[in-house]
């Protein structure tokens, strides 16, 4: 039975460069367990990598997490990682997915599953044994391709041919595959960004149009991680370049600067690319609106990334967009919020203003810069001067301190004596 199994799988080996990357995997210890407590299991039991590990592999991708398919029940792998002592959670279960856990890494093993009902956000499954079965309730072809341990294919939608030629291809009928779950829209953005070759099937923006308001069926918090899956991507500024940008822009309207990224020169790309998931977002909602207030509200985005969206924002769209910022304001926010923000500052304002001399000036100064200890003491004042503790010590140290920031980090014992006369 086992024979026949394989041969169904189409034992099709890949090229060496890939199988030497099925082998990393398959020396992981965590990995030889599980394929070995599954596949043990009986005469016909077999599990498989799929999705998203098996295409990161396919296209020279670092691979993070290992998902993986077996034609088992959810109680059958139960029972099987209980008799080899692996420690397990039930972190999908309605959908027939368990997540075994063997030395801090998680395997998410699903059963292979048929659609019987979708809404467009959520979907009635029935187990299956049949892969085949399985690989039509997926989205796109290149995420469903399954490999066995030593990296035989099974490619029953020809999702490596797709691959290669960077192809985009729903699995059936697209507009189908969509009303079944909306999200499709906003992956196919993503994986279109990220693997395509080729320009958009006009079919399929029509189809994409005509179904957006779907999104509406699905939570914020689902939208917006696909979000920063997007912006997360080496190449999303390709996004923003792409006739794929107006459909981007009808799905997240409050990312109002993507026009900018379009026209940004090479140096300034680079200064984009370098800079963390925060900042990128934070440069797209950013305007003199309030436009980022409803961003942050629509999406109930964290404390940090609404702390940082609102510290780029009042230390740069309030100031005239002719000025430059000058070294003694940049001095106080580089010693208060430090080197990180401060060069955020910066970047933020050449991206947007495009005044890249002067700042990139700026941005040389501070990236060499180390952020100085205030070097007067309470006690210092108390002993040489005279003052007490309380009050009155605690202002004339915070009036030093200003002064010592507007000096350059300097203080001459003139300059101590006029703030201390005051």
């Amino acid at each position: 039975m086992k024979a026949l199994l394989k041969k169904i799988f189409q034992n099709k080996k890949i090229s060496s460069d890939k199988d030497l990357k099925f082998l990393d995997l398959k020396n992981n210890k965590g990995v030889n367990k599980i394929f070995s407590t599954i596949n043990n299991y009986n005469e016909t039991s077999e599990i498989r990598y799929v999705g998203g590990c098996v295409r990161k592999i396919l296209n020279d991708e670092k691979t993070d997490d290992i998902d993986l398919a077996t034609n088992l029940t959810p109680d059958q792998v139960k029972q099987c990682l209980d008799k080899n002592q692996i420690k397990f959670f039930e972190t999908g279960i309605e959908h027939g997915t368990i997540t075994a856990v063997i030395n801090d890494q998680n395997f998410e093993i699903t059963t292979l599953r048929k659609d019987v009902k979708t809404d467009g956000r959520h979907a009635v499954v029935e187990y299956t044994t049949n892969w085949k079965e399985d690989s039509l309730r997926r989205d796109f072809s290149i995420n469903s391709i399954y490999s066995d341990l030593d990296g035989n294919l099974y490619d029953p939608n020809f999702g490596h041919k797709d691959l290669n030629v960077g192809i985009i291809k729903f699995i059936g009928d697209p507009e189908t595959r969509i009303k079944e779950d909306y999200l499709r829209i906003i992956r196919y953005l993503r994986f279109y960004t990220e693997y395509s070759k080729i320009d958009h099937e006009i079919n399929i923006i029509k189809i994409i149009k005509k179904n957006i308001e779907g999104l509406g069926k699905i939570s914020k918090e689902r939208q917006f991680n696909e979000l920063k899956k997007i912006l997360k991507l080496d190449n999303f500024l390709k996004l923003f370049k792409n006739k794929i940008c107006e459909l981007f822009s009808l799905i997240f309207p409050q990312l109002k600067n993507f026009k900018k990224l379009s026209k940004l020169s090479k140096p300034l790309e680079k200064i984009l690319k370098n800079k963390s998931l925060y900042f990128v977002i934070s440069f797209l909602v950013i305007d003199e609106t309030d436009n980022s207030d409803y961003f942050v509200y629509k999406y109930n985005l964290s404390n940090e990334l609404k702390d940082k969206i609102n510290f780029l924002k009042n230390n740069s769209l309030n100031k005239d967009s002719n000025k430059i910022f000058n070294k003694k304001d940049l001095q106080k926010i580089f010693y208060y919020q430090g080197k990180s923000s401060t060069i955020d500052l910066i970047d933020f304002n050449l991206l947007y203003f495009k005044q890249s001399k002067k700042l990139s000036e700026l941005k040389t100064y501070f990236e060499k810069l180390d952020k100085p200890e205030f070097p007067i003491k309470a006690q210092l004042l108390i002993n040489d001067y005279g003052l007490k503790e309380g009050k009155e010590l605690g202002q004339k140290l915070k009036n030093l301190e200003m002064k010592w920031i507007e000096n350059n980090f300097n203080l001459s014992k003139k300059d101590m004596e006029k703030v201390l006369s005051n």
